[in-house]
């Protein structure tokens, strides 16, 4: 590591979320000074299991809440900024798509104007950074197994690929009417799908799995051959710090304003895959698979997504550490060890320490 986080004030949004808790261990190691803006944590949640409160202060907030946000927190004045929060499921979105936009768009808009007041009241004249975290399903679907760049069409059919599609436009708009001249230097990160230990989320595969395994009860697949970019979760985590750092770092626009962090093509696998290599990895599971029937009984969801992460290759010399099968090992190993009953911080820790030696 090259020691850019020692001391630095970092800001992390949706810190009581998965990735958001993940973050917060992993810039805690590196010696970051952290602060969090976030709704309440959920009861079952990383950030509840492994007492992240102890390690990142943070403050229960609404981002959709513009005026208490500018009132109660435009005097903190971070280094740098890591925008996690949001609404993230896509069923979610179908069932709620008010909340969706006005958390994933009206809540990154606020933030961003608090940021300016932020950073107008800074004294030492220092430049801000910020990395908005997006998704890859800010691409407007196509058929086939197009690798998707930086530079295709944004777009989304459902609410949440839509609303994330809207706030790249937002971020971009932002960035050429204000930021760029008010000391903010702001990119967004897309990454592929996350898998890890302690994500407890409704309707994501790998909680489904991990509570069917539990239950004894078998697993209810609605798709089981979409096809998604997998990846664990330190993996893009760590291309968001590389990000944020060099960008901190730049003298000139080398960082592009938006960048792809996906696996291998060799983790681009199918659901069902998934589940047989996570009930594989799991010890003593014994796994029932369930189809639903036709897939035209669920909302429309994208077949297959497949990212190209090319141009944070080239320009930050980012690659993923992990491979599928390793992704898929560390992330069920998690959940088998907290099951049986070790410390939910420790077994993260640990996990961190094995990825920053894959290297």
């Amino acid at each position: 590591m090259s020691g850019f986080w020692q001391g630095k004030s970092v800001l992390v949004t949706g810190h009581t979320g998965f990735k958001g808790a993940w973050l917060a261990l992993m810039l805690a190691r590196q010696g970051a000074r952290l602060r969090g803006l976030a709704l309440p944590a959920e009861t079952q949640s990383l950030f509840a299991a492994a007492n992240l409160q102890e390690l990142i202060p943070g403050d229960i907030c609404d981002l959709r809440d513009r005026s208490a946000l500018i009132d109660n927190y435009a005097a903190y004045c971070p280094d740098v900024v890591f925008h996690l929060a949001a609404q993230p499921l896509v069923r979610q979105s179908y069932l709620d798509p008010v909340e969706t936009w006005d958390s994933n768009l009206t809540g990154t808009l606020n933030l961003l104007e608090m940021l300016r007041v932020m950073n107008r009241r800074r004294r030492d004249g220092a430049t801000m950074t910020v990395v908005v975290a997006t998704t890859d399903k800010v691409y407007s679907p196509v058929s086939g197994s197009h690798a998707f760049t930086e530079d295709d069409q944004l777009g989304g059919h459902d609410p949440y690929s839509a609303s994330k599609a809207a706030t790249e436009l937002l971020v971009a708009s932002h960035r050429a009417s204000f930021l760029e001249r008010e000391n903010i230097r702001i990119v967004t990160a897309r990454a592929g799908n996350v898998i890890g230990g302690g994500d407890w989320a409704d309707d994501r595969i790998v909680p489904d799995i991990v509570r069917a395994i539990a239950a004894g009860q078998p697993l209810h697949l609605r798709f089981p051959q979409s096809v998604r970019p997998w990846q664990h979760v330190l993996d893009p985590l760590a291309g968001y710090m590389q990000l944020a750092e060099a960008l901190a770092q730049a003298e000139d626009s080398s960082v592009p304003d938006a960048l792809n962090f996906g696996p291998d093509a060799q983790a681009e696998k199918s659901v069902a895959e998934l589940v047989k290599a996570a009930g594989s990895a799991y010890p003593g599971a014994d796994l029932d698979v369930i189809c639903d029937g036709p897939e035209a009984a669920h909302p429309v969801e994208t077949g297959r997504l497949c990212l190209s992460s090319t141009l944070a290759q080239q320009r930050l010399g980012w690659q993923p550490r992990w491979a599928f099968e390793d992704s898929v090992a560390e992330t069920m190993h998690w959940y088998a060890a907290v099951q049986g009953g070790a410390d939910p911080r420790e077994v993260s820790e640990a996990q961190i320490a094995r990825f920053e030696a894959a290297a």
